[in-house]
C-alpha cells in the first residue's frame, strides 16, 4: 500500500517555527474529511491501484483551537459529520499527533512525522544532524588559579585547584598519598585527609575534569600523576613558582 497526493487550488497550510521530535500518535475518537469548493484531482496514482480513501493532516495544537474558542475533540467531530453528510457509507478514524510539550516545529509536519507520512519521513531523514561541538580543551592558568574546560571556567575550590597544581608542577612523576598530604595540607589542620581519604579528594577533582580526567592518573597502590595530553595547555605565572621543587 502506498500514498497518493491530491492537487489542490487553495492549498490548506498552517506555518510556524521549525523542526519538532515526534513521538507516537494516540488515537481518538474520529477522522476528518477536506471540505472544498472545487474537486481538486488525484494525483500519482499508480496504474493497477484504485483510491480507497484518503489522510488529511490538520495542523493546529489545544491552544489555537481553544484560541478559536474550540477544541480537537470537536473539529475531528465536524469533519466526521460533514464526511457522513457527503457519503452516508464512508467509515472514519482520527488519531491526536502527540510531542513534547515546548518542542518547536510546524504543527502540520508532526503530524505527518507522527502518522509516518513517507515524504516527511524521508524529507526529515535528509536534515543535516547537529555537528557536534568542537572541544577547546584543557587551559591550566597557574598564574590565575583558574582551569578552563572547553572554554569554559570549571568551579574548582581552592584546595582543588592547589591538587592540580602540585601534580601539575610534578608533570610525569608519580605523587604518593602520604607526599600530597603533607605538602598541601598543615600539621593539625582538622580537614587534613589520611591515606585513604585524599581518595576522595582526587575522585572531586577528576570529577570536575569530566571528559579530561584521564589528565589525573591512578598509579595502583602509590599514588597519583599527571598526564598531559596535546589537548592540555598549561601558563605558567611570570616568576617561577615557589611550588617548583
Amino acid at each position: 500500500m502506498s500514498l497518493a497526493t491530491f492537487d489542490l487550488a487553495h492549498p490548506l497550510t498552517a506555518p510556524q517555527p521549525s523542526s519538532r521530535r515526534l513521538t507516537p500518535v494516540a488515537p481518538v475518537s474520529a477522522p476528518a474529511a477536506p471540505a472544498a469548493t472545487e474537486s481538486p484531482r488525484i494525483r500519482a496514482v499508480p496504474t493497477g491501484t484504485e483510491a480507497r480513501g484518503f489522510v488529511l493532516y490538520v495542523g493546529v495544537d489545544e491552544l489555537k483551537a481553544a484560541e478559536a474558542g474550540t477544541d480537537l475533540g470537536r473539529i475531528v467531530e465536524a469533519l466526521r459529520r460533514l464526511t457522513a453528510e457527503l457519503v452516508p457509507s464512508s467509515e472514519t478514524y482520527a488519531a491526536v499527533a502527540l510531542a513534547p510539550q515546548g518542542a518547536g516545529g510546524r504543527d502540520v509536519e508532526v503530524v505527518r512525522l507522527a502518522l509516518q507520512d513517507p515524504s516527511a519521513l524521508a524529507k526529515h531523514r535528509q536534515q543535516p544532524e547537529a555537528t557536534e561541538k568542537e572541544r577547546g580543551g584543557v587551559v591550566i592558568d597557574l598564574s590565575r588559579k583558574r582551569l578552563v574546560l572547553d572554554d569554559e571556567t570549571a568551579a574548582l575550590t581552592y584546595k582543588e585547584f592547589e591538587l592540580l597544581q602540585y601534580l601539575v608542577l610534578r608533570e610525569g612523576r608519580t605523587i604518593e598519598r602520604a607526599e600530597l598530604i603533607a605538602s598541601l595540607w598543615s600539621v593539625g589542620d582538622d580537614d587534613a585527609p589520611n591515606e585513604r581519604t585524599i581518595d576522595v579528594h582526587v575522585r572531586r577533582l577528576r570529577s570536575k575534569l569530566g571528559a579530561y580526567e584521564d589528565i589525573v592518573r591512578t598509579v595502583r597502590g602509590v599514588g597519583y600523576r599527571f598526564d598531559r595530553h596535546a589537548d592540555v595547555s598549561i601558563r605558567h605565572t611570570s616568576t617561577p613558582s615557589p611550588d617548583i621543587f
